[in-house]
């Protein structure tokens, strides 16, 4: 006898009526009207069974920190970065600990079970590292998290950055992070993609940086990472985040740019939330959306994800861990508004941030881990729309989060008794 069934789910894909059938943590069969038993039955009753949601980038050890030491009064990015720095000397371990435990469970009832968090290596301590090292292994049993070695502050540009990052690695963060636009100068900001890159081959970890996160169309670094990508065999394994300074090139340059990200297999990492809050702040009007051109880059064959990127910390006052809410801010910006761009969308906060972090039996499929959630919607666009909820999260085949059904209830005369926004077809 199998462990669980689900019956009558919709999938990502489109396919409706099926059955998935779970044995010891693992999907073993996904098809229409299953003939098996198993210990526990649950009925989808038509509604969309998706991986869980992704978040390929994140900051966690600045997350749930929103007015401390003080509000970021402009709500700036350049302010934020001096909040940061402000606050920095003032972290304890525990405190770091218990806010990025807190955010994990936020995670866990958004339907949120794999986050690749920034980590800010220019403090000598390394609090925040020894922090979230402790805390990747104590959400273990139930989220993935994956740790960046991020030298805020510039890896040429803060000393001893270099020597930070070198630690952090060794003490088992997992990927190589770099910012080459907040260097001082666009040669060190090149100097500083080439050594980060070296050192992540030479330790054969992957490599994802803050690249270009500025209005200025001249901020080219991400040319660069790709050129030593290539050069270092290190497709598939290399993520640019942000990238924002694309909205503002002219089309000659970006028709030869994006060619150049394909060929070196860079993932690209758009963070609508962020993106479109803190860059074209220098604008008067029109004002720049400032997110990277992401129906472009999906139409060349580039995996795009789509990263949440700050909760409540002196970047972003707001946000709740949840990547629909992300995905809507995505569709929306990018003019995303057709049904396969839609669903593009959805698929930037599951299936494509999986690829970046290598997610290991990622999907809805036999042989896949049991890992996915049941959202109270009958398709990925109306989960977006509505944000769905998130009836209930797996992992490993266990339920480990359960949300009401978004219900309100009418007291209107020959009317329904009550609605949830979902919407079943009819003729």
């Amino acid at each position: 006898m199998a462990d669980l069934l689900i019956r009558n789910a919709t999938l990502p894909d489109g396919r409706t009526g099926c059955d998935v059938l779970v044995t010891e943590g693992r999907i073993v069969d996904v098809a229409p009207r299953l003939s098996a038993a198993a210990a526990h039955v649950l009925d989808a009753d038509g509604y969309l069974l998706s991986p869980p949601f992704v978040d390929a980038h994140f900051h966690m050890d600045s997350t749930l920190t929103y007015g401390l030491p003080r509000m970021n009064r402009s709500g700036t990015l350049l302010e934020g970065i001096a909040l940061w720095g402000e606050l920095k000397p003032l972290l304890t371990q525990e405190a770091l600990v218990e806010r990025a435990l807190s955010y994990c469970d936020w995670a866990v009832a958004k339907g949120l079970l794999a986050i690749r968090s920034h980590v800010d290596i220019c403090d000598p301590r390394l609090l925040a590292v020894e922090a979230l090292l402790h805390v990747r292994e104590q959400v273990k049993p139930y989220l993935d998290l994956q740790l960046v070695a991020f030298p805020q502050d510039g890896v040429l540009r803060s000393p001893g950055a270099l020597d930070n990052l070198k630690r952090a690695l060794a003490m088992g963060v997992d990927v190589t992070g770099g910012i080459p636009h907040f260097e001082r100068t666009m040669a060190e900001g090149a100097e500083s993609i080439r050594i980060l890159c070296n050192l992540a081959a030479e330790r054969g970890c992957p490599v994802d940086m803050h690249c270009d996160e500025t209005d200025d169309p001249m901020s080219r670094h991400i040319e660069t990472l790709a050129f030593h990508t290539r050069r270092l065999g290190m497709q598939g394994r290399v993520a640019g985040s942000h990238l924002t300074s694309m909205h503002s090139m002219d089309n000659y340059y970006v028709s030869k740019l994006i060619p150049l990200i394909r060929e070196a297999g860079v993932h690209a990492i758009a963070n609508p939330l962020i993106n479109i809050t803190l860059q074209g702040r220098h604008d008067t009007y029109p004002k720049r959306r400032g997110m990277t051109r992401v129906p472009e880059l999906m139409a060349a064959d580039v995996n795009v994800a789509f990263g949440h990127d700050c909760v409540m910390d002196p970047w972003y006052a707001l946000g709740s861990g949840d990547m629909l809410e992300v995905a809507a801010m995505g569709l929306h910006v990018a003019q995303m508004t057709g049904v396969d761009a839609m669903r593009a969308c959805f698929a930037a906060v599951t299936a494509n941030p999986a690829r970046i972090l290598a997610l290991d039996g990622y999907g809805i499929a036999p042989g896949c881990r049991a890992d996915f959630v049941l959202l109270q919607a009958r398709d990925p666009v109306e989960a977006i729309r509505v944000r769905a909820a998130r009836l209930k999260v797996f992992r490993a085949g266990r339920v480990i989060a359960e949300t009401p059904a978004a219900t309100a209830t009418l007291h209107l005369d020959g009317r329904p008794k009550s609605v949830d926004w979902t919407v079943r077809s009819s003729v």
